[in-house]
């Protein structure tokens, strides 16, 4: 898994990562997730929801296994014949058991439904010394689109180190479009890279945010674990969860900026007609349906697009 390749060089390079991925989640389904499956269908547990919504899986992995999309294993035939977990069940995974022991989502911001949820989106798509990613800005209008005048955008150069954390004390949900990187020497130095530095694990978690609800990371490597210590699960998305967020959206290594806004578009969509219906909220659903439709605009076979996307929490 720490070998996955994240751009594909060549027509050979992109053949070999379809075939190593295809393996790789053909194992997963078969040696453990099926296995599982078939346990709980035996003892009455995987059952639908109320509404008929799918049944919902939570992961706790431990070991190697925290490197492995669990929730994308299955049989991928190029013959069009395909058995996986993603048609019978949601995913999300949990770094430790107490993140489920929490409240469910709140419902409104102190009562005031009308201005719920706050919103605060930072894109940060030319910051010095990093690759360009353009398509943030696609994401914040698309973001934008869904919750209207509950969203505040914070862009370049407004988006700092001590604006970010700021704005993030004041609203419900934090959507991050930035460059995410893991430092492996020192886990607690990995960071999200803003105009003016870089916003860090310790410092995150030094932080109390009172109305922390949801963040999403659309950001590279943000839910990759450390090969070295790989019970511990200290990555961006762990800290989200610790300094309080009920449900975090991650990746698990690399993501293509152009898939993104395609998998953002959905995933907000389906969010905003949650909090316009009112109960529960379901960041897993609305994120199971997003990259199905990522899955299917760039094709079933390129799975380095698609399966890096990943729920945490509640």
């Amino acid at each position: 898994a720490k070998n996955f390749p994240t751009t594909a060089a060549d027509g050979d390079t992109q053949l070999d990562e379809e075939v190593e991925m295809r393996t790789i989640l053909h194992d997963l389904w078969a040696q453990v997730v099926r296995p599982i499956v078939d346990a709980l269908k035996h003892k009455g547990l995987f059952e639908s929801g109320p509404d008929g919504d799918l049944p919902h899986i939570t992961w706790c992995p431990t070991g190697p296994l925290v490197f492995l999309p669990l929730h994308a294993a299955g049989i991928y035939s190029p013959h069009g014949i395909s058995e996986t977990i993603m048609d019978i069940a949601v995913s999300s995974y949990t770094p430790t058991l107490d993140v489920l022991l929490r409240p469910r989502a709140r419902r409104d911001n102190n009562g005031d439904r009308a201005n719920y949820p706050k919103l605060l989106v930072v894109h940060q798509p030319n910051v010095p010394g990093y690759a360009p990613i353009p398509h943030t800005i696609d994401e914040a209008e698309e973001i934008h689109k869904a919750f209207r005048s509950r969203t505040n955008v914070v862009d370049e150069p407004n988006g700092t180190v001590d604006a970010v954390l700021e704005g993030m004390r004041t609203h419900d949900w934090v959507h991050l479009a930035c460059h995410g990187m893991q430092d492996i020497e020192n886990r607690l130095n990995s960071a999200f890279v803003l105009s003016d530095g870089k916003l860090t694990l310790s410092r995150l978690m030094s932080e109390y945010i009172p109305s922390a609800e949801l963040a999403v990371l659309s950001a590279c490597q943000t839910a990759m674990g450390d090969e070295e210590l790989p019970e511990e699960a200290i990555h961006l998305a762990a800290g989200m969860l610790n300094i309080g967020y009920r449900s975090v959206i991650g990746t698990m290594w690399s993501i293509y900026d152009e898939s993104a806004p395609i998998v953002m578009k959905p995933f907000y969509r389906v969010m905003a007609k949650q909090v316009a219906k009112g109960g529960e909220l379901q960041p897993a659903y609305a994120l199971h349906e997003a990259t199905r439709v990522l899955r299917k605009k760039v094709g079933e076979k390129n799975f380095m697009q698609w399966v890096p996307y990943i729920h945490l929490g509640l």
